[in-house]
């Protein structure tokens, strides 16, 4: 039986966003994506704190000393909404800086939203 991936929606600047990081970086979130699209969770990706457990996941990736995150979810049935990838600038702590935190919360209740929306559409 042949699995079918699922398809991948972009909020926002999100997309955009990623083509700026260094291609490695691109890689390592290409194969994390890949994965989650077959239903999978890779080895970068975790569980965000604050979102209640595993509704919301990031991909963390490191190049040159710097780390990047893309921050997704699987909770809607069939596709998977890329909320928000950013570099984390902060050298202190690991914390997602609040700003950041904030927008992926807004994203999040955006891609709500849109999946509602095109269940009533079907």
């Amino acid at each position: 039986m042949e699995r079918r991936l699922k398809p991948v929606d972009w909020m926002g600047s999100s997309r955009n966003d990623l083509k700026s990081f260094p291609e490695p970086v691109q890689k390592d979130v290409g194969h994390a994506l890949y994965a989650a699209q077959m239903g999978e969770i890779d080895w970068a990706a975790r569980p965000m704190k604050g979102f209640g457990g595993a509704r919301v996941l990031e991909i963390v990736a490191r190049h040159m000393n710097n780390t990047y995150r893309v921050v997704y979810t699987t909770q809607f049935p069939g596709v998977i909404y890329i909320l928000h990838t950013f570099q984390k600038k902060s050298k202190h702590g690991i914390a997602t800086p609040r700003r950041e935190v904030l927008l992926i919360g807004e994203r999040l209740a955006a891609a709500e939203v849109d999946y509602g929306e095109r269940k009533l559409e079907r």
